[in-house]
């Protein structure tokens, strides 16, 4: 071993969502550098051990959709009750008044809640961009940075408003020219590449309803030519669907292919009503599905055909979905929702807690384009989520990673990013969470009252 840097021994986990790693792993800088099976040691000096005795270790999770201004708007009462398109149409006029100060309060307050549920990689879409908002996705690097969380950040956008028969108000709605120039911009600005990258940048047109036919495939080129990934809405609700046919005169995923997007550098949020064909041609094309439960049956949107997108072919990963439409931002909570949902739509013997555990791990990695992310083998970045079974919730649990599912775990004890401790205790590291909570909620009121 030649690098100077100091190893730590995660000694001895309570239980391991990985076999292979039963005893423990090896971290040294941002990286695992060796698993250690059950009952063993490890081969690599150790300089220091962390006892995980009390702890069940899981890879850090990785979350693949939310909007993390959304949570300025949690349990917006005009907006109760509502499926998506009405919910849509109520929200934008409030969101279109969103300023730079409030984004940046709404994205450390979504970025801490995700890193204090287990979630390591955090990912945003976010597409809202006024007179008063032009930074947002500067903000979100800066607060990343700042917070030590990994992030893959899309550049969401929005061309057609409600006077050319699209949902969102003019306000918000920029020009095709605007929206790649500015793409190509952050991608130039932030993006980093290889093992290891902190913060990734994607193309994100907002939904088949808020966009031009030109500006998604003028994305799907940028995004080529780059080469950086590609994120949207799709097959949500079958709104979308009737929607699509009216205006395109084909079903979403026609148009995804026409548009040039069907391919594996794409992961589509929701992606619930597609039929067997569709599902077919997702899979062959290795077309990422984010998949989002608790939003999904807030909103009454259906149930993603989580286990036949997987069997044709397509990454499977999880996600927590805006805090409007949640209302958390939560993965631990919605891995249980994911497997509660997986089981209502197949079967307790079909969907396990292995299943979603995978999907919110190695298969959101996959979903995000990502290999160094989402496990614990050696060589892959030391991102970890450690949970304690301490709450009365857990008391009398047998299988302590099954439990973390069926007892409802939500806040993990520890959390490692790039081999850093970012939550120690439950609490997250260099943050004030009462000052943050008492900012976040007067900037929620604010854009409440601003209407």
């Amino acid at each position: 071993m030649t690098s100077n840097e100091q190893t730590l021994w995660i000694k001895h986990p309570l239980a391991c969502s990985d076999t292979g790693a039963a005893g423990g792993v090896v971290v040294q800088g941002s990286r695992i550098i060796e698993a250690i099976p059950a009952g063993a040691h490890p081969q690599s000096r150790v300089d220091a051990t962390f006892d995980a005795s009390c702890h069940v270790l899981l890879p850090g999770l990785v979350n693949t959709h939310h909007h993390f201004y959304q949570t300025l708007t949690r349990a917006y009462s005009p907006a109760l009750n509502k499926e998506l398109f009405p919910w849509l149409t109520t929200l934008y006029d409030v969101w279109a008044n969103l300023d730079e100060a409030q984004m940046a309060l709404a994205s450390e307050l979504a970025m801490v809640e995700l890193l204090m549920s287990g979630c390591t990689t955090v990912a945003d879409h976010h597409y809202v961009f006024s007179g008063a908002l032009t930074r947002a996705i500067d903000v979100q690097v800066e607060t990343a940075r700042r917070l030590g969380v990994r992030a893959a950040l899309t550049r969401g956008s929005m061309s057609v408003g409600r006077d050319d028969g699209g949902l969102p108000p003019q306000s918000v709605v920029q020009d095709e020219a605007t929206i790649l120039d500015e793409s190509a911009r952050l991608i130039d600005a932030y993006h980093e590449r290889g093992d290891g990258a902190m913060i990734t940048l994607a193309l994100a047109p907002c939904s088949p309803f808020s966009v031009s036919r030109e500006l998604m495939q003028e994305s799907a080129h940028l995004a080529e030519t780059r080469d950086v990934r590609l994120h949207t809405h799709l097959a949500e609700t079958e709104d979308e669907t009737a929607y699509c046919q009216r205006l395109f005169g084909m079903r979403p995923l026609d148009y995804l292919e026409a548009t040039g997007w069907l391919g594996d550098r794409t992961w589509l949020a929701h992606g619930i009503h597609f039929n067997d064909d569709e599902v077919a041609r997702l899979g062959a094309a290795g077309t990422g599905i984010a998949h989002c439960p608790s939003s999904n049956m807030v909103l009454g949107s259906g149930m993603c055909r989580t286990l036949d997108l997987e069997a044709a072919g397509c990454p499977v990963g999880l996600a927590v979905d805006g805090s409007a439409s949640n209302d958390h931002s939560n993965l631990a909570e919605e891995m249980r929702q994911a497997l509660l949902l997986g089981r209502l739509r197949y079967s307790p013997s079909q969907v396990t807690h292995d299943d979603v555990i995978r999907w919110a791990t190695r298969g959101s990695a996959a979903c995000l384009g990502r290999t160094d992310i989402g496990g614990l083998a050696p060589g892959q970045q030391a991102d970890l989520a450690l949970f304690s079974l301490d709450e009365a919730r857990f008391s009398g649990a047998d299988h302590p990673i099954a439990a973390l599912l069926l007892c409802g775990a939500h806040r993990a004890d520890r959390v490692m990013v790039a081999g850093q401790w970012r939550v120690t205790e439950g609490q997250p590291v260099d943050v004030d969470l009462d000052a943050l909570l008492a900012r976040h909620d007067a900037a929620a009121t604010a854009l409440r009252r601003a209407l």
